[in-house]
């Protein structure tokens, strides 16, 4: 039987407490977002980097500009873990342990470095403090020592607890754009309105070769202020035939339920299709079949990035693909198709993430051109008068904006709200991603009186 991760992370520190003799600290969840961490021991010194290594200094309304950006830091999605948190500082590089010492490193996307760089929350020996264990040393704690930062052995006595021990406090530096809208590294967003509230459904990044194993979601009222809800599907444990490459996840609803589409990996096998289903758009979703959707193999060209287009007429259409888009009309069910009813429809340029909606009895093809992992990452579209074309193709709409540092701008998706058109994608993160390092963002979508989109210019 394969137990939940954050089973599995408690029993180590179970394991760690009785090596110790010390009785373990509860789990504790920290607020994401933009932060400062102060030393409880001593107060008025947080943490910051300083030539790339960890230490707590002074910091207060008088410090220099650059020693509060270096003590500001975004709580996000643990990199090697969801239950976990990592902390990203200001120029894009994430804390992290090398030889138990603390330091600041760009994210390489693999394993080893997913795993130094993820801490886990217990509560400190203060009052609304923290302890930070590392991931895959849960017996040993960041502490500070001579006020610089280590990762230490867990000690029973109040000293270590209280140089251990750190409260999240507002930061030195408050972020000041609005992208990204999720904190973290999330990639290939699928936005979509259920009721009123928006849902945002991204792939999880910061992985190399894109090896990443679940998938989250986030809801909204307003674009703005975004409410997370965890992990709506679990490879590992929730689907039998993949265990890596949870990518581009896209979800429809039906009768009262609703469905995920995703893509999935198996060891070094091609990547497949697959639909899970559940009764809230904020899941958990399961495994609607036991099987893939769409085989690894089955067509030409890479079974992923799927997405599905639900006409007037209450007709489901799944559109999927990398080198090659198809598209094929879904049972009513929502989990099955005839194959014989499979067409083609690439457009010159496509290379993946096809998404398609309807304007004013207009059909709207979108795809992304070149590579993910190319600054050039960008949108084009075409229009139809059938959710199987054909189409014409219209031109690039969204592209990078070297001037403000935003590259690889693609793989997007798009919804109408009570003010207008918005499209959700994700680009490298601001200021040090790339291919496995991005963020997901919004920008609003206007269109000329002919029905032409209007250039978007992507924003921070």
């Amino acid at each position: 039987m394969k137990l939940p991760k954050r089973a599995i992370l408690l029993a180590g520190m179970l394991l760690a407490a009785d090596l110790v003799a010390v009785t373990p600290a509860y789990a504790a969840v920290l607020p994401t977002g933009t932060r400062s961490l102060e030393s409880v021991s001593h107060p008025g010194r947080y943490v910051r980097h300083q030539n790339y290594l960890g230490r707590i200094d002074p910091i207060n309304a008088g410090s220099a500009s650059q020693a509060k950006q270096d003590a500001t830091f975004t709580i996000v999605n643990g990199l090697a873990s969801p239950d976990c948190f990592s902390f990203q500082a200001g120029n894009g590089q994430f804390l992290r342990h090398r030889d138990y010492r603390l330091r600041i490193d760009a994210n390489t996307g693999d394993a080893t470095f997913r795993a130094d760089a993820t801490f886990c929350a217990v509560d400190g020996s203060g009052a609304g403090s923290y302890a930070l264990t590392s991931y895959n040393y849960p017996d040993r704690r960041i502490r500070h020592r001579d006020f610089a930062l280590w990762l230490d052995t867990y000690q029973d006595t109040a000293a270590f607890r209280a140089d251990s021990s750190f409260r999240i406090a507002a930061p030195w530096v408050p972020k000041t754009n609005k992208g990204p809208i999720v904190p973290g590294l999330f990639a290939d967003p699928h936005i979509a309105r259920f009721g009123d509230r928006y849902y945002l459904y991204p792939t999880t990044d910061g992985y190399a070769s894109w090896s990443g194993t679940y998938y989250k979601a986030f809801s909204s009222p307003d674009l703005v202020n975004w409410t997370g809800h965890g992990v709506i599907l679990d490879l590992g444990p929730g689907v039998s035939w993949a265990e890596h490459s949870a990518w581009a996840p896209a979800v429809a609803a039906r009768n009262g339920r609703y469905y995920l589409y995703f893509s999935g990996g198996q060891g070094s096998g091609a990547k497949q299709l697959g639909v899970a289903v559940a009764d809230s758009p904020a899941g958990p979703f399961r495994d609607a079949l036991g099987r893939p959707l769409i085989a690894g193999g089955q067509y030409s060209g890479q079974a992923i990035d799927p997405m599905v287009f639900t006409d007037d007429d209450g007709r489901s259409y799944l559109y999927w693909g990398q080198g090659t888009a198809r598209v094929v009309p879904l049972n009513g069910d929502m989990i099955s198709f005839d194959p014989a009813q499979v067409r083609v429809i690439t457009p010159s340029g496509y290379n993946e993430a096809p998404f398609v909606f309807k304007r004013n009895g207009t059909y709207y093809l979108m795809w992304s051109e070149n590579d993910t992992r190319s600054e050039d990452y960008r949108v084009a579209y075409a229009t139809g008068s059938s959710p199987l074309g054909p189409w014409t193709k219209r031109g690039v709409v969204l592209q990078k904006r070297l001037d403000a540092g935003i590259k690889g701008t693609g793989h997007h998706s798009v919804v109408q709200g009570p003010d207008g058109w918005h499209l959700a994608y994700h680009r490298f993160a601001v200021p040090a991603g790339n291919g496995t390092n991005r963020e997901t963002t919004v920008d609003r979508m206007e269109f000329n009186a002919d029905g032409t989109i209007r250039p978007i210019v992507p924003t921070l």
